[in-house]
This record gives structure tokens, C-alpha cells and sequence, in this order.
């Protein structure tokens, strides 16, 4: 899973910041508990994302 960076998010429309939402989303739910570093990096990501997308809406 890539960690996505503020400045990759900040350049993407909302569809495609829709679509990673999702993916993550998923991605979160087939991790399960196994891998706590790697669900705690997921939901960070998912937290820029959301920050992100309610900027945007706010502008």
C-alpha cells in the first residue's frame, strides 16, 4: 500500500480523491488486525484524504 503524500493528494479532483478514498477504504477492511503499523498508515491516509476533499469543498 503507498502512502500518499499532502502535495499528490492537493493536485487531484475530487473523483480521483474519491476513488483512493474507496481503495483504501477496502484496503482497511482486508487487513484486518494482523498488521497494526500498516492499518495505523492506512488511516492516516485516509485522514489526508478526507482533510483534503473538505478544503476543497470549503474554497
Amino acid at each position: 500500500m503507498a502512502v500518499y503524500k499532502i502535495s499528490e493528494l492537493r493536485g487531484l479532483d475530487e473523483s480521483e480523491l474519491k476513488k483512493k478514498l474507496d481503495e483504501l477504504n477496502l484496503a482497511l477492511l482486508e487487513a484486518g488486525e494482523e498488521n497494526p503499523k500498516k492499518n495505523r498508515e492506512i488511516r492516516k491516509a485516509i485522514a489526508r484524504i478526507k482533510t483534503i476533499r473538505n478544503e476543497k469543498k470549503s474554497v
